[in-house]
């Protein structure tokens, strides 16, 4: 079909942050993810410290795997239905569905529909005498609590806040016209993933348009806030490292 005029997009790539609409993001595949497609988000030659994907699984698709003996992951399935075998148990996970998995875990995820899945891999930090452990839940399981006095605003940690785990795992909802409340500056990383509703992310120094379906990336001390906009809730699962010292 002859073109009819220039290609836009609301994808942005910058030195400490990135927005990745998802249909500009091309399928791929990797070994061993059978009948899977997967689309890599993130990854250190954008300048992340983890890689994270988006895995479109068709019905039986996924595969075996075995994690680096330095290397964590979490899953969020974010539609449709799938079994993870790890240590030799086996958890459904239905849409809402999560999996931290400590490093050097042997893992089978087998969607049982068509499914999409997030998945988060990075090198975990040790410390003397800490060491993650396998955590499987439900957010929809989880009550979540109110961030910073705003009860309208609700954050879910699918994660246990204890030292031994590096990373955590987040869910931010904001009902239409609320906000962060404050643009944060910090040293940790985010990758998050828009679940529901749209809004405008300040980034840098601009206001951004996102939607559901989009994925953002965060360096460190990236300026950055939220605000909801649409007529119904804004969700999004976000990752961040924490609980380590800087490394010199």
């Amino acid at each position: 079909m002859p073109q009819s005029g220039l290609v836009t997009s609301r994808a942005v790539v910058a030195r400490n942050f990135a927005i990745l609409p998802p249909d500009g993001i091309p399928e791929s595949t990797l070994p061993g993810w059978e009948q899977t497609a997967v689309r890599i988000l993130t990854a250190p030659a954008m300048g992340a410290r983890f890689a994270q994907y988006r895995l479109d699984l068709q019905p039986k698709g996924g595969g075996h795997h075995i994690l680096d003996a330095g290397i964590e992951a979490f899953f969020y399935v974010i539609s449709g239905n799938v079994e993870l075998t790890v240590g030799g148990r086996q958890h459904s996970l239905a849409p809402g569905g999560f999996a931290f998995l400590a490093p050097g875990s042997s893992f089978e995820l087998r969607a049982r529909d068509a499914a999409a899945v997030t998945w988060i891999k990075k090198r975990y930090q040790p410390h003397a005498g800490l060491a993650a452990h396998e955590v499987v839940g439900n957010e929809h399981d989880m009550k979540g609590e109110v961030f910073n006095g705003f009860t309208e605003l609700l954050l879910k940690k699918l994660l246990p806040v204890e030292p031994s785990f590096d990373m955590e795992m987040n869910i931010f909802t904001f009902p239409p016209g609320f906000s962060l409340g404050v643009t944060e500056t910090h040293v940790m990383e985010h990758g998050l993933v828009m679940l529901e509703g749209q809004g405008l992310y300040y980034l840098g120094d601009t206001w951004r348009e996102v939607k559901a379906g989009d994925f953002i990336w965060m360096g460190p001390y990236c300026p950055q806030s939220f605000y909801a906009t649409g007529s119904a809730p804004s969700r999004y699962l976000y990752y961040k490292d924490v609980n380590r010292d800087v490394a010199l």
